[in-house]
């Protein structure tokens, strides 16, 4: 095999609070430099030689995972205003088509967007429907063939199935239509922040480039979201921080309006909004680490007037609720389990849905109709596909409208799951989720992956993969370890793993492995770790700290460059981070993420296997990071272990788009780890 690429040293002097680093890759983050793109090319030359040993294995591993998709498969439908609305997919296809029937799904069907009829010529393509006008007369919808979070969204006539002439370019594709059937309201991005900042108002049928700016969101450290209440009586811009919100609202009668203000920001205060008859519903941490639900009257919705609804609970992180015209419906994590809460507004009694699983995933989904008895709700475990629930809130049955189909000889009771705590170096007690099968000798300390991620209070629960059977099927064990900075024990377990408290996330990840390793889960020469953008994050700073404990990593589109990348902020959310992160312009937030920043770290040493992914055009993690940090290791690392970089030339944050062809990485991926094991 050929000898590895060697990126060349520039060394760069970056001078901050008197300490003087020295960057020798810095010049990698010039993008379509010659030079640039020579080397991201030889690394995935080089990538595709060292693995293509495995380029057998790799092929039975996709068509496996393809083969478990159901060829021809459709969503659950859902009812929205006298239509019964779908996606779906044909045979062999890459993409959804959305479509829709009237009244019911015996009525003629009704094509919306064919999305593989415009993903076609595209190397990339992402499609999201933005908004249907109240009426269902009118369409938006958003695409993205570069996959930098710019869409163009174009607006369709559903009458005739003509697109009307005007569209609205590099926008964020989020928008709200008003009850006029014809006024949008839509944001856009901060030039190359990709901070959404700027509320449009556009009229169909009228020049873009004359659109009124109805709102600009002047702090670089928010951003904007819009969107329309369920009961379409308001148009609601939510400016959202890390840590804090601010709302405003207009008459959905009235678009040329002006926008109210709710209630406003203040740091460290979050709130959410949406509204049911006289009232705004809000859900807070105001006076309330775990959140409660208050109420307030629309003509005075200020925080003076909020009246508890659902008060807070210490023993409770409330997450999401839906209102609907008879019932309040509670998402709710009690000791890391979530479970659905129904309250009936006549006090007639509430009542709790659990699932006996020792670890799952629930979310509400798709309950736009207000005069119903039905709440819809997802349902999936690390052994259970995903399913999806109609639940009748007064008999309290549940019906299951679909499971999603795994093709071939998959049985679920063929899996075992379970949950573990360890023990953190500081007593905290880290949760454990885990999966294999029932065959599999444990006694024999087989190969195990373990998961992790702790970052932005996102919780990383027990879901279910078709494309995982190929590990669980060959022997491997699969965990997640729930480190604190997502909120799976509640708002404590974020707070205490951000800003000065942020290496708790990388010490959880090495106690969950050490414990794993220690009751035999896993051979101690077989554990593998996984995780991507602020995951990989984890991944880099943990193999800095305990490079021993993995036999391989696989580190997707990580996030590792933290410090110079934190002080770039003409760059993707580096300004909306900075209470995630710190804020590297102050020396305490500047040492400290320099004492755990995973490319300043390298030592000279022995490192784990690695294969590292990254995107070329992704906005998030810019391909430069991953990059740097191989060029980085492969200079000065001591070892002899393979150290591969994989760049999708064609792809963003998420990789490749289609159904199908997404799984190619997930192929390469999992052969590095089943080769690595033996």
């Amino acid at each position: 095999m050929a000898n590895p690429p060697i990126a060349r040293t520039r060394p760069k002097r970056l001078l901050r609070h008197g300490h003087l680093r020295v960057d020798p890759y810095y010049w990698l983050n010039r993008r379509d430099d010659p030079e640039v793109l020579r080397y991201l090319q030889e690394e995935n030359d080089y990538t595709e030689a060292a693995m293509s040993h495995t380029n057998a294995l790799q092929e039975t591993l996709f068509r496996e995972i393809t083969g478990r998709l159901q060829p021809d498969d459709r969503s659950v439908p859902y009812l929205r205003e006298g239509y019964v609305y779908y996606h779906r997919f044909e045979a062999g296809a890459e993409y959804g088509v959305h479509c829709r029937k009237k009244g019911s799904l015996d009525a003629p069907e009704e094509v919306l967007v064919d999305s593989n009829a415009l993903a076609s010529g595209h190397d990339y393509f992402s499609l999201f429907l933005s908004g249907l006008s109240p009426d269902g007369d009118n369409l938006a919808y958003a695409i993205d063939t570069k996959g930098k979070h710019l869409y163009t969204v174009y607006l369709k006539n559903l009458a005739n199935g003509e697109l009307f002439p005007e569209v609205l370019p590099a926008v964020t594709g989020d928008l709200a239509w008003a009850n006029d059937n014809r006024t949008i309201f839509y944001t856009k991005q901060h030039g190359e922040t990709l901070r959404a900042h700027r509320l449009f108002r556009h009229v169909l049928g009228t020049d873009p480039s004359e659109d009124e700016l109805v709102y600009e969101e002047k702090d670089e450290t928010y951003e904007l979201h819009v969107f329309a209440t369920k009961s379409r009586r308001f148009i609601l811009l939510a400016c959202e921080h890390a840590v804090s919100s601010e709302y405003r609202y207009l008459d959905a009668d009235a678009p040329h309006g002006e926008l109210r203000l709710l209630e406003p920001r203040l740091h460290g205060r979050e709130y959410s909004v949406s509204h049911h008859g006289e009232h705004f519903y809000i859900l807070t941490n105001h006076q309330a680490v775990g959140f409660k639900l208050v109420k307030a009257p629309i003509v005075t919705p200020s925080s003076h007037h909020w009246e508890d609804v659902v008060p807070h609970r210490k023993d409770v992180f409330v997450e999401d609720f839906e209102l609907f015209r008879n019932f309040l419906v509670l998402m709710e994590r009690c000791d890391g389990r979530q479970r659905i809460r129904v309250i009936p507004w006549d006090d007639s009694g509430e009542h709790e849905v659990w699932f006996e699983e020792p670890a799952y995933q629930l979310h509400l989904r798709d309950n736009f109709e207000l005069a119903t008895d039905l709440v819809r709700f997802g349902y999936t475990s690390l052994r259970t596909p995903r399913s999806f629930f109609d639940y009748d809130m007064r008999t309290r049955q549940r019906v299951l409208l679909k499971r999603e189909s795994v093709v071939g000889d998959f049985d679920p009771d063929h899996y075992v799951t379970e949950r573990l705590a360890a023990t953190a170096s500081d007593g905290a007690k880290v949760p454990i989720s885990l999966v294999y099968r029932k065959d599999t000798e444990l006694s024999g300390k087989p190969p195990l992956l373990l998961y992790g991620y702790g970052s932005y209070g996102i919780n990383v629960d027990a879901t279910f993969s078709s494309a995982r059977l190929s590990l669980l099927d060959r022997g491997f064990v699969y965990a997640i370890a729930h480190v604190r900075g997502g909120q799976m024990l509640g708002r404590h377990w974020y707070d205490s793993g951000r800003l000065l408290q942020k290496r708790n996330t990388f010490t959880d990840y090495i106690a969950a492995a050490e414990h794993l390793v220690s009751e035999s889960y896993v051979h101690p020469e077989k554990l593998f770790g996984w995780g991507g953008s602020a995951g990989g994050l984890l991944l880099g700073a943990v193999i800095n700290m305990r490079p021993e404990l993995f036999r391989g990593v696989v580190a997707h589109v990580p996030f590792v460059d933290v410090v110079t990348t934190m002080l770039d902020d003409s760059i993707p959310l580096t300004t909306s981070e900075y209470d995630e992160w710190g804020d590297p312009r102050q020396k305490l937030f500047y040492d400290y993420m320099l004492s755990f920043s995973p490319y300043d770290n390298v030592e000279r040493k022995d490192y784990p296997h690695l294969l590292v992914t990254a995107g070329y055009h992704d906005p998030q993690v810019p391909y430069w990071e991953p990059a740097k940090w191989v060029a980085k290791l492969r200079a000065i690392k001591t070892d002899s272990n393979r150290l591969l970089l994989k760049t999708n030339m064609e792809a963003g944050h998420h990789g490749e788009s289609g159904r199908f062809q997404q799984f190619r990485e997930s192929a390469l991926c999992y052969a590095f780890l089943i080769d690595l094991a033996g």
